[in-house]
């Protein structure tokens, strides 16, 4: 299976749960082994890093990866960062955004694909491509 690390805007209240839980999914269905931050490094909020910590280990699981996802139907400082991350460190970037969402140049800039999409299920065919 080929890694792939899903950075997607981090909410507290973990609002943004079912649609990271479907993307991954998805994800998986294409033959992808998919790591999130908030899901699999701070279980849903059930273990807590330092933030010089958090990165760190942000950056080895990017290290690890062989493509970056970046969701951006939300924006975040944090996805900036990664995904300038993964483009220093040669790993592909995919953009994932819900039609209508604002995608700064420079993201698509250093993005090897760019999706808008309607319903996460339009991802299927997407990441079915990919794989």
């Amino acid at each position: 299976m080929r890694k792939a690390y899903l950075a997607i805007k981090y909410y507290p209240d973990h609002s943004n749960r079912p649609d990271i839980e479907r993307i991954s999914r998805t994800l998986e269905q294409n033959g992808f082994e998919p790591v999130c931050v908030t899901r699999d490094l701070e279980k849903w909020g059930a273990v807590q890093f330092s933030p010089a910590e958090l990165m760190a280990r942000s950056f080895v699981e990017i290290d690890s990866s062989e493509v970056v996802v970046i969701e951006l139907s939300a924006k975040g400082v944090g996805l900036g960062i990664e995904a300038g991350y993964a483009y220093a460190r040669r790993i592909p970037i995919v953009t994932i955004a819900r039609t209508g969402s604002d995608i700064s140049t420079t993201l698509q800039g250093i993005s090897q694909h760019l999706f808008w999409y309607d319903e996460i299920e339009d991802l299927l065919e997407f990441f079915a491509r990919l794989g």
